[in-house]
């Protein structure tokens, strides 16, 4: 078996987080994977650093706890093998109760791990040709447009959809600009530890802030859409602020579970700040993306209380996330339908964020692997949060009228199915969180180990 399953190349498209995930899987069982990276030759929009698994939006993989959407999602990872966590606990930044990493160190460490791996061979050069069969498509939101027209011509006019909407960036600071004599160490109720920075505003600033934020000049846009469609995981602060004048207060903004030393009370509203790095030399705006122009960056966010004499090491940046209409075109294991073993993963399926792009890898490039050993894909149950994440996400209906209602979604507890309707009158909110984490667990074990 082994003989065979090396001779077996199969190609994986995209060394982002999902890319990394699912050429290991399908390395780790023996098979020879050809890795495509247009990186350095060719870079997207967005994207800078010539290392793998490249995090552009924020350093953060969310919380940490496994009584959390993403906390859970990340344990489940853990079980299958995931290479992205291995390398995020390895780099990982003070950040509460969250798990962030050094980005760059992070990249640099998935890097390694994939280029050392014996059965990959990585292929520096952009994909332009849609693949025949035994491939896992991980080009994420920024497909290059000759691989994107490719893949719009092998669904034909009826799937040749695309789905877009815009991302944006938050900008980052560095520590020594920072005030430390109104800027603050706390955690949200000092759970996590100190980890955050947080400047403090007054309603007075906030109110003075806000109207500065709603007046500000955004950047221009890229010419190939004027029109974008913003979705709400990643709303540029100013376009949440415009939704009235409380809207940040009660979003990034939100000064609940926070105690400015300097009055001992709750500020009125609060901007807080997440290292960049281990060293912590570097800060960036929690929730704070945007795409106003860089000169507009500096003058309004240098009012916040603290950051009056910021350096800007990075401004916030916009740009486009194209995926597919997954519910249409995808099975449950992420395989095209019809196709001859081509799998897609990643943000490009409908998944929103990192950790959820990085586990639709891991589901691809398990069921590929499984597919070519000759054995039946694992179907994961919706009691577990990867299993809810593709029962949203892939093959629901045959109706191309479907693709109007589908929007990214990330992992949330409300995907899992319900507990018993009597545990479910017992537990508190946060106990019925704990339960389904656990019911999650044993049965990703279970199903794991047959």
């Amino acid at each position: 078996m082994k003989t065979e399953v090396a001779a077996v190349r199969v190609k994986v498209i995209g060394a982002g987080l999902a890319g990394c995930e699912a050429a290991m899987q399908l390395a780790r069982r023996g098979f020879s994977v050809e890795l495509y990276e247009m990186k350095p030759n060719k870079y997207s929009p967005a994207h800078k650093y010539e290392g793998f698994a490249e995090l552009v939006c924020s350093n953060s993989l969310k919380a940490s706890r496994v009584s959390s959407a993403c906390g859970l999602l990340k344990a489940e990872m853990k079980m299958l093998g995931s290479v992205i966590c291995e390398a995020a606990e390895k780099t990982a930044v003070p950040a509460g109760g969250a798990l962030a990493v050094d980005r760059y160190a992070f990249s640099d460490e998935v890097t390694r791990i994939i280029r050392e791996e014996p059965n990959i061979m990585v292929i520096s050069e952009e994909v332009c040709e849609f693949p025949e069969k035994n491939a896992v498509i991980c080009t994420g939101p920024l497909t290059s447009d000759a691989f994107a027209e490719k893949i719009s011509e092998r669904f034909g006019s009826r799937n040749g959809r695309f789905m877009s909407f815009y991302d944006a960036s938050a900008p980052i600071v560095t520590a020594e600009s920072i005030n430390r004599s109104i800027a603050f160490s706390q955690s949200r109720y000092d759970k996590g530890g100190a980890d955050y920075l947080n400047c403090p505003m007054t309603r007075e600033e906030y109110e003075r802030f806000w109207n500065e934020l709603v007046n500000a000049e955004p950047a221009e846009l890229h010419k190939f859409d004027k029109n974008p469609n913003v979705y709400e995981g990643c709303m540029p602060v100013e376009v949440l602020a415009k939704r009235g004048i409380e809207s940040a207060r009660y979003g990034c903004m939100k000064p609940v579970g926070l105690t400015d030393p300097r009055t001992g009370k709750r500020p009125y509203a609060a901007v807080q700040l997440r290292a960049e790095n281990k060293d912590a030399t570097m800060y960036n705006l929690v929730g704070f993306q945007t795409h106003l122009k860089f000169g507009e960056q500096k003058r309004v966010f240098s009012m916040i209380p603290g950051l009056e004499n910021a350096e800007f090491v990075r401004y916030g940046v916009m740009h486009r996330n194209t995926y597919i209409c997954s519910r249409t075109l995808l099975d449950k294991n992420f395989m095209l339908k019809g196709s001859d073993n081509v799998f897609f993963g990643g943000q490009i399926t409908g998944v929103e964020g990192y950790v959820e792009s990085a586990a639709s890898g891991i589901a691809a490039g398990r069921a590929l692997a499984d597919i070519l050993s000759g054995r039946e894909p694992i179907r994961y149950p919706n009691t577990t949060m990867l299993g809810a994440l593709i029962d949203y996400v892939c093959d629901w209906t045959d109706d191309e009228d479907w693709y109007v209602d589908f929007e990214p979604m990330g992992a949330n507890m409300g995907l899992l199915s319900p507990l018993d309707a009597d545990l479910n009158v017992k537990l508190g909110k946060q106990e019925k969180y704990e339960a389904l984490a656990q019911r999650a667990i044993s049965d990703l074990d279970k199903l794991i180990r047959k």
